[in-house]
């Protein structure tokens, strides 16, 4: 693709990488094949071809976003199946969160909008703000059917049961079981210490009981995502800064070797921490990180699967975009799921996106409804005793329409390798004598 930035322009680094981005679309389409907001909708500006040239046009002429450029910009899930599916290499990820941070500068929007944002980025990143918030939402939810569509999507995206906070999500350390193979930090998040601490006490259990000391690190907290893909540069940075300072602290310390992540949309974030950084001063640190961050999958991959109880059950395995597309990780959680004994069953159309995306099924409730439905279906299809996924927000979102228990994969390893089963799977599934 040709630009006409300018000298000036390009003194930008932002300007001068989304440039090089740019150049490389050669306007094949391939990616339209692939993109969940172009098959539900059919926009050609609802494809990443099309969002390129509105980004383009946007950046090029240094003008106020207008509101068709930032509807169909809004509408991008951030999915990234684009990026797996573009032969030219074009970093659509980087573009794409240059141009909301772009228009989060730039652009005006209307007040609930406005509030809106506001209000998640100040609650979700932050466990006790979110707790509070999801107690609000119980007491809200009969009140739904005559709420706003965003509103009542937010009041019904909340758990009817809450856990309580676990203390393992305290920063701490953990031994390691037996001989020390590695010693790793656990990232424990923010949303997900919420919403569910099963997918934490069960990836320290896995960690330890295969060699693994395992670091709580203090300070370290929300990696920044949610923020990131909103376009609140200073806010997700400062997130991204406090996490990079903790974990820098036990690499000079006693060392790490791996920063272990459970929530592959975190994980992919965390990885880009170098990219993130590279001009301010936290670079070399940010980019020590982002060599360390791995995905549970990929650190039980370099360790032997001590199996003591298989269970042989019908899993039909969820493969987050942010793993899949985001961190290139197509392989691992299936292949540690069938040595653990399970029988994995894969969905006839595995790259298609669940649609939750971070806060997208908050702020894009109508569109992400369409593309739960369609996953839940093509999972549902293969008849599955268990789904499994690697991603909080997919689990949560799957889980809101299927009556098949959804189980994060680090806790069905867990319970293979001699953890206690799952609470999600209750009674309805019956474990292997």
């Amino acid at each position: 693709m040709q630009t006409n930035f300018t000298e000036q322009q390009m003194a930008d680094p932002k300007i001068a990488h989304s440039n090089n981005i740019l150049r490389k679309c050669v306007h094949c389409g391939f990616c339209t094949a692939t993109c969940p907001t172009y098959q539900v909708l059919g926009d050609e500006l609802d494809s990443p071809r099309g969002r390129i040239y509105l980004i383009k046009d946007m950046l090029e002429n240094s003008r106020v976003p207008d509101e068709k450029t930032v509807k169909h910009v809004d509408r991008c899930l951030s999915c990234l199946a684009c990026v797996s599916t573009c032969p030219s290499g074009v970093n659509y990820m980087h573009l794409v969160d240059h141009a909301r941070e772009y228009i989060e500068e730039n652009y005006k929007r209307p007040i609930f909008d406005r509030v809106l944002r506001a209000t998640l980025a100040q609650i979700l990143p932050y466990e006790k703000r979110f707790r509070l918030a999801m107690r609000g939402a119980q007491i809200a939810r009969p009140l739904a059917p005559v709420m706003p569509a965003k509103i009542r999507n937010m009041v019904e995206f909340a758990p009817k049961e809450l856990p309580p906070p676990s203390l393992n999500d305290k920063p701490q350390v953990f031994p390691a079981e037996g001989t020390r193979v590695k010693r790793v930090a656990l990232m424990t998040g923010c949303a997900q210490k919420a919403l569910d601490t099963d997918i934490n006490d069960a990836t320290i259990r896995l960690l330890r009981r295969h060699g693994c000391e395992v670091v709580v690190a203090r300070g370290a907290g929300c990696c920044g995502a949610l923020t990131h893909h909103m376009g609140k540069t200073k806010q997700s940075h400062t997130s991204a800064a406090k996490n990079i300072r903790a974990w820098m602290a036990e690499v000079n310390g006693e060392g790490l070797d791996a920063i272990v992540i459970n929530t592959s949309g975190c994980g992919t974030t965390v990885k880009d921490y170098g990219h993130m950084f590279e001009n301010e001063p936290l670079a070399q640190e940010a980019a020590v990180v982002s060599t360390l961050a791995k995905d549970i999958s990929e650190v039980m991959m370099e360790l032997e699967l001590k199996v003591e109880n298989p269970q042989d059950l019908r899993v039909a395995y969820h493969s987050a975009c942010s793993l899949q597309h985001g961190q290139q990780i197509k392989i691992h959680p299936k292949t540690l799921l069938k040595n653990a004994g399970f029988t994995v069953l894969e969905p006839a159309d595995p790259h298609l996106c669940c649609g939750s995306a971070g806060t997208y099924n908050l702020m894009q409730p109508e569109i992400s409804k369409q593309l739960k439905e369609r996953k839940i279906n093509t999972l549902e299809a293969t008849q599955p005793q268990i789904i499994s996924a690697g991603n909080i927000g997919c689990m949560m979102q799957i889980g809101s329409g299927t009556g098949v228990p959804v189980v994060h994969t680090a806790e069905l390893l867990d319970w293979a390798t001699g953890g206690p089963k799952p609470r999600k799977l209750g009674t309805s599934v019956v474990a292997a004598e």
